[in-house]
This record gives C-alpha cells, sequence and structure tokens, in this order.
C-alpha cells in the first residue's frame, strides 16, 4: 500500500482524479499479483517416493544424465527434502545415475557430433557442477590425434568460406572461428602455421 502511494506522490503535477485513477490501477494490480501467488502455492505438486523413482528410472535409463539435472527433475515432479535424497541414492546404488559415466559420454558426444573442444566442454560441465575428478577422466575420452585432426579440419573448413584477402585478418577469422568452439588458442595457432594457408 506505501509503494502505491509513493508511486503516485511521485507522478508530478496529477488532478485528484488521474490520482485516484492511478491508485485503483496499482491496488488492481497489486490484488492480482497476490491472488496468482496463492494459485500456484495451492496448486503445488507433490508425488511419493516410490513413483518418483520409477519416473527418473526410466529418466536415466533414456540418456545418462548428471546430479543436478536428476535433483531438478525431481524438484519439478514434486519431490524434496529426504525423500528427494532417497531416491538419489537408490538410483545410484542401482546403477542409473554415475556422474563419472555421464561425463565421458557428454565429452565423447560433444567432441564427436558437435566438435566441441576441450576449453567449451569442461566449461559445461563445470556449469552442471560435475568433479574435477570427473572433468580429468572425460578429458581423457578424447583421443589428442583426432582432437588436431579436428582443428585442422575445422581450419580448413572455413577458409573455404572466408572472403578476406589480407592474409593476417583471414588467419585471424580462422582462428577466431575455431577458438570459439572451444579449442585452445595456441594449439589452433600452432596448426594454423603448420599448414601455412595461402589462398
Amino acid at each position: 500500500m506505501k509503494y502505491i502511494l509513493s508511486e503516485i506522490y511521485f507522478c508530478g503535477k496529477l488532478n485528484d482524479e488521474r490520482k485516484e485513477l492511478l491508485y485503483f490501477y496499482f491496488l488492481n494490480k497489486l490484488i492480482k499479483g497476490t491472488k496468482k501467488r496463492k494459485l500456484e502455492e495451492k496448486t503445488k505438486k507433490y508425488i511419493s517416493k516410490e513413483d518418483a523413482l520409477y519416473k527418473l528410472q526410466k529418466y536415466c535409463a533414456y540418456q545418462e544424465r548428471c546430479h543436478q539435472e536428476v535433483r531438478t527433475k525431481l524438484i519439478d515432479l514434486g519431490c524434496y527434502g529426504d525423500d528427494l535424497e532417497e531416491v538419489i541414492t537408490s538410483l545410484i546404488t542401482e546403477n542409473f545415475l554415475n556422474e563419472e559415466r555421464f561425463a565421458q559420454s557428454y565429452a565423447r558426444g560433444k567432441f564427436r557430433f558437435k566438435k566441441w573442444g576441450r576449453v567449451r566442454i569442461r566449461q559445461e560441465l563445470k556449469f552442471r557442477k560435475i568433479s574435477t575428478y570427473c572433468l580429468k577422466k572425460a578429458m581423457e575420452e578424447i583421443n589428442d590425434e583426432e582432437y588436431f585432426e579436428v582443428i585442422k579440419t575445422l581450419l580448413l573448413k572455413k577458409n573455404k568460406v572466408v572472403r578476406e584477402t589480407n592474409l593476417f585478418k583471414r588467419n585471424k577469422k580462422l582462428a577466431d572461428y575455431v577458438i570459439q568452439k572451444g579449442y585452445e588458442s595456441y594449439l589452433v595457432w600452432k596448426i594454423l602455421k603448420e599448414i601455412n594457408l595461402e589462398e
């Protein structure tokens, strides 16, 4: 209520009729907001532990998941507190949920299919709160020779599209493209010098 009155007070030199209209406008907005919040509180979902476990087993069997994704899914389903922790524990013991396995498959998939570099993959895994041990295991999944070959392929492919005639600007554009995909800048520049593009 104080908020509404202060808003009207700061509206400047308005006649009483305008102030009254503003007052009712803000009051209406306030009432609608509280009704909406109460409605959301009433429709809050709850699910039994057994149902949550069954749904999450299917969810994890479909593809590898990290702990954060599973926790978010359980909260969305309406499983909270001790039930949530018990469901996660049983998923881990039944081997539906394995963070190391998730990190390894995530790194393999993003490298092979999306051609992401180690920097981007590491960043995405950190965003999903993966442990440093699992990060190391994930990075071991990427073969060094294959990694260098992908950088070279990306540079050559982009070289066909770039129209820049100045060699320095051309190399900068090529390097920026590959670095943006998550590859280490020193590796990109090293390989760029090795292949020596002069077209």
